[in-house]
């Protein structure tokens, strides 16, 4: 990898090459470092692009990095992932996408992750989105999840869109088995004329089964921002969606959380605000000694931490 893509690569993984940790690293289209362990195989698939990352039954605190680069302008790429996380593993997956556009051609990742959680298995996934460049072609990023959890397992999933990434549209579906659990955070920051959409769809089909979602995203400038959760109860189960949106400038921010219940021990709430920044907290600040942009940023980073 050059410069370029070095920091890119640090700005959404914290891999090192001396971790000795699984890892699939990709650049313009193409797989530049891979690394296996006796418990995670990485495998190459043979009818489309993307890997399979098989993760073996009891494996514990083992982490798999898979970060995805971008630094062509004019780059386009559809990507399949799909992990199959053994029985009573537990193990932390860390994903993401940084791409550099310097040109006047749209460069865009669009990457599928598909998730089957083995019985008692834990897993943690992160994933950063970022872009940068200087060039006025768009960096666009279309991330899809489908999560299939059996009994027992749990998944704590957290997402974030850092900077840069001028259109979005992230696709989360999950069916939860017997006495699984599923949290979810989202982290979103929009500015000048980004578009944002997010799209939650869950069924909750197993007994005892439950799931948490929780977004939190500032909307700047011109920027438009799109929530949409929906949480069907299909058993005894425990479901709550909440979506909060800070809105500055001439933004748009627009929630829409739906909750089903086909049972009658489902148990569901949602919750929705979209506010601006209070001006008191704003003065509270200034009284000691930060500037009003500094006080801004402040109450910004709290509210997305």
């Amino acid at each position: 990898m050059d410069n370029q893509q070095s920091s890119l690569l640090k700005r959404i993984s914290d891999w090192n090459d001396k971790e000795g940790s699984a890892v699939n690293i990709r650049a313009n289209g193409k797989s530049v470092i891979r690394n296996t362990t006796e418990n995670v195989s990485i495998l190459t698939k043979e009818d489309k692009e993307g890997i399979d990352i098989i993760i073996k039954p009891g494996t514990k605190k083992e982490n798999v990095h898979i970060p995805v680069i971008i630094s062509e302008s004019g780059m386009s790429e559809l990507v399949y992932n799909d992990f199959y996380i053994g029985d009573n593993a537990d193990v932390t997956i860390i994903a993401g996408c940084g791409i550099h556009n310097d040109g006047d051609r749209l460069s865009a990742h669009d990457g599928i992750h598909t998730f089957h959680i083995g019985k008692n298995a834990r897993v943690k996934y992160r994933e950063k989105h970022y872009g940068e460049g200087e060039g006025s072609g768009e960096r666009i990023m279309n991330p899809q999840t489908e999560v299939f959890m059996d009994e027992g397992s749990s998944m704590d999933m957290e997402t974030v869109q850092i900077k840069g990434v001028d259109s979005t549209v992230r696709i989360t579906r999950a069916v939860v088995g017997k006495e699984a659990k599923l949290d979810i955070k989202e982290i979103i920051m929009t500015h000048g004329n980004q578009y944002a959409k997010t799209q939650f769809e869950v069924d909750l089909n197993g007994e005892e089964s439950g799931v948490h979602v929780v977004s939190r995203s500032v909307a700047k400038d011109n920027s438009k921002q799109f929530f949409f959760s929906k949480i069907n109860g299909n058993a005894k189960c425990m479901g709550h969606s909440e979506c909060d949106a800070i809105i500055m400038d001439q933004a748009c921010v627009s929630a829409i959380p739906e909750v089903t219940a086909n049972n009658v021990e489902a148990q569901l709430i949602h919750e929705a605000a979209i506010g601006k920044i209070a001006g008191e907290q704003i003065m509270k600040l200034m009284t000691l000694g930060l500037t009003e942009s500094e006080a801004e940023a402040q109450i910004i980073n709290g509210f997305l931490k």
